[in-house]
């Protein structure tokens, strides 16, 4: 794994105070598993200088919207980017204590601190992409279709920044929350157990992929029985009929929550074929 720059200081979300705080004390666990978030952050993991590409990647941990694998699903992948010359931001959203709207809010704002901050980072504002694991994954597509929902602004100056994302990166994401396919614990910890009616296919994001959403990179186990490939393949196919750019690779064996670590099989070559989508896409 090509070890990138050490972590930046963490950068507030919301300087102004958190829409909607609660009290609470976060909690950190072995392995880096952080959960009962209340003071949302973006860490940096800025590419060496000499070998910057321009383009920058937030990045959404997954943990079923209860915890994050911000060490497995958020630093390893922010060093593997670096190695490619691409800046990480590895982002702390909360979870299951506010449910939604907070952490579409988080990433929407998480996007609008890059691009607003670009300059200072030696990030292009028109090359920022997200990208998500698992239920971080939800989140990740959350950006790249809920840009521009109302729910997602809070009323701030910052609103007036383009929350778009420019492209996506989605590793055996949570996609519909209104199927058999859907993990019932992220609908259940996002949207809790009685979610109003129609929310869960509101938030079943094939439904709400448009001309507009990003281009997107996805990929999965096709043994995943966590998180189901189908998933993946109803995202991919709702892009397709939008129109837009996209590249799946669903393996044949790959269980869930491989990550970026190696000795897994064929699964565990996906990185290799993401870095070949982002040099097509002149982003490296």
């Amino acid at each position: 794994m090509p070890q990138g720059a050490p972590a930046a200081a963490p950068v507030v979300l919301w300087p102004e105070g958190v829409p909607g705080g609660l009290n609470g004390t976060e909690v950190v666990e072995d392995g880096g598993l952080v959960s009962s978030v209340h003071q949302p952050t973006l860490t940096p993991y800025l590419a060496p200088e000499g070998k910057r590409t321009g383009a920058a990647v937030i990045i959404c941990p997954g943990g079923g919207y209860v915890r994050l694998a911000a060490d497995h699903e958020g630093v390893e992948p922010a060093r593997w980017l670096n190695g490619l010359g691409v800046s990480a931001f590895i982002l702390k959203y909360r979870l299951k204590e506010y449910g939604h709207p907070a952490p579409l809010r988080d990433v929407l704002r998480a996007v609008r601190t890059v691009r607003a901050n670009a300059a200072s980072w030696g990030v292009d504002p028109a090359k920022i992409g997200v990208m998500g694991f698992s239920a971080g994954g939800h989140l990740a597509a959350s950006s790249g279709t809920l840009f521009d929902a109302p729910e997602g602004r809070t009323g701030a100056a910052m609103d007036a920044v383009s929350a778009r994302p420019d492209f996506l990166i989605l590793v055996y994401p949570v996609i519909q929350l209104n199927s058999p396919v859907a993990h019932v614990g992220s609908r259940q910890a996002l949207l809790g157990p009685s979610p109003a009616p129609g929310l869960a296919d509101a938030m079943s994001l094939d439904t709400r992929v448009t001309k507009d959403t990003p281009p997107a990179f996805l990929v999965h186990g096709g043994t995943d029985t966590g998180v189901p490939p189908e998933n993946s393949l109803a995202f991919f196919a709702a892009l397709r009929r939008a129109g837009v750019p996209a590249e799946i690779h669903v393996y044949e064996k790959g269980g869930h929550g491989f990550g970026l670590r190696p000795g897994q099989g064929p699964v565990s070559d996906w990185p290799k074929r993401c870095a070949e989508w982002l040099k097509v896409r002149g982003l490296l």
